[in-house]
């Protein structure tokens, strides 16, 4: 699978490149155009056919698209929105081969099938809602052109309306607004053509976006030992909240993790005693349990309490050197200190810190970042960058952030992860990688293609987090 995600700018940059490397625009656009036309025909039957055509690129394409399905005995009609006088450079080229009629874009009846050609993805105006409902309710089949239009290829969110496409085809790469949401669901599925834009463009381009796509955990070694997996730590709730903190114990073990400890009050152990079995329970002060290092990674947060005790503890375990996960409680903690954990994070610098927000407990922690604009992409890079820590965004689009600047999109989550309890297993899912010695950004992302790989071998029906546990 084509990973790298490339933002509008990054796009354009990819077909200056190809045209500096040999590649005639005019080439481009004309590939583009019958990459389409063939997996229209791939897809459908012969049927009344209308594409509708913008005033720049994207438009010039879907004259191409137009000029192919009649050649091939296709009924085709095609509207221009806009005049042909008004367009420019490969678009008007492109128009001036066309031999056939325009019509007014407004005009859908009689369609079998709607091809959008309007706008791709670096819109700059909002869409009109009006020609927005006339395409989406013509009641037959839409195929759209690089983007549905009216889509920010960068955001995933509509500018002002969007088309709403049962295929959408794209070139080179995907975008970003392919696969964060709502974008993923109004392109209905995407299909990427080759152009003929060289491979090579990506060195120069150096995109840090990309789809989270099967990253495996460490495979352990026939000669290893329980403590060559790590030990990883998971902190308990009080007595009457200890089922989130089981979770994800018992996530981190079926993940790879040599031992698994939960860490707490005696009370809360005792109540932890009766559920499991190969996890082992500490009550011994949590500092002088991560004096001894092979405890190399601990998970903080799920049912912790909100409050001035689970700082403290999180201020502990930072100060440990061992590698941190940082999960709802832990994080809600320091809705109004935020400034002292991102200092604490940055205090040890030597073991990787992830915070796994959902997007209540991500705008209490990072309120500059959350109240822009900008892509979800955008707002976990940020966060990352301002805290020092992986970010794993959580959401059925979850974006992963490292300080770096990289950022991946996950896309294999199915809609039953929505369930209480999941994201306790995900945090013990990134213990386990991280105690087994995987860099940060790479656990993180590791842990959350996981996390939807068991939920999608699960089946849709009847999730909970125990049965996604037996899925591990």
């Amino acid at each position: 699978m084509r990973t790298e995600l490339l933002t509008p700018t990054e796009m354009y940059r990819a077909d200056a490149l190809a045209v500096q490397a040999g590649v005639p625009s005019l080439a481009l656009m004309e590939s583009a155009g019958r990459a389409v036309a063939e997996e229209i025909v791939r897809r459908y039957g012969a049927r009344p056919s209308l594409v509708l055509c913008g005033p720049g690129n994207n438009g010039g394409g879907g004259f191409v698209v137009a000029r192919f399905l009649k050649t091939w005995g296709w009924p085709v009609r095609l509207a221009l929105l806009g005049s042909r006088q008004a367009l420019k450079g490969d678009a008007a080229t492109m128009a001036a081969r066309w031999d056939g009629p325009l019509e007014e874009v407004e005009e859908v009846q009689g369609a079998g099938l709607i091809i959008d050609a309007l706008f791709g993805a670096g819109l700059s105006r909002d869409f009109p809602a009006e020609l927005a409902a006339v395409i989406n309710g013509a009641g037959c089949p839409v195929v759209s052109v690089d983007v549905p239009s009216g889509l920010d290829g960068l955001t995933g969110h509509p500018r002002g309306a969007s088309v709403k496409a049962d295929v959408t085809v794209t070139f080179f790469r995907r975008k970003p607004g392919h696969v964060l949401l709502p974008g993923r669901t109004l392109c209905g599925e995407v299909v990427v053509a080759d152009i003929g834009i060289p491979e090579s463009v990506l060195q120069e381009i150096r995109p840090r976006d990309s789809i989270n796509w099967e990253i495996r955990p460490p495979q352990p070694a026939a000669e290893r030992h329980k403590y060559g997996r790590g030990h990883a730590v998971v902190v308990s709730g009080g007595p009457l909240h200890t089922g989130a903190s089981r979770l994800a114990a018992e996530a981190a073990l079926r993940s790879g993790a040599g031992l698994v400890t939960i860490s707490g009050a005696r009370e809360a152990l005792a109540v932890q005693a009766a559920h499991v079995s190969a996890l082992m329970l500490s009550d011994v002060d949590l500092s002088k349990l991560l004096a001894d290092r092979r405890k190399n990674a601990v998970c903080i947060g799920p049912a912790a309490g909100v409050g001035a005790d689970t700082r403290d503890l999180v201020e502990t375990v930072l100060m440990s050197g061992a590698a941190t996960v940082l999960d709802a409680d832990a994080l809600s903690s320091f809705a109004e200190e935020s400034g002292r954990l991102f200092r604490l994070v940055k205090l040890g610098v030597s073991r990787p810190v992830v915070m796994t927000p959902h997007d209540g407990e991500f705008s209490r922690i990072f309120k500059r970042v959350s109240g822009t604009d900008e892509s979800k992409i955008e707002h976990a890079r940020k966060a990352a960058q301002l805290s020092d820590a992986v970010i794993i965004l959580k959401g059925a689009d979850t974006v992963i952030a490292a300080p770096d600047g990289r950022a991946r999109v996950n896309v294999n989550a199915p809609p039953s992860l929505a369930t209480a309890g999941s994201g306790d297993v995900l945090a013990g899912i990134v213990t386990a990688m991280l105690a087994q010695g995987m860099p940060g950004f790479e656990a993180a992302c590791a842990a959350v293609w996981l996390h939807g790989d068991a939920a999608s071998r699960h089946g849709p029906r009847g999730l909970t987090a125990e049965t996604l546990l037996q899925s591990l």
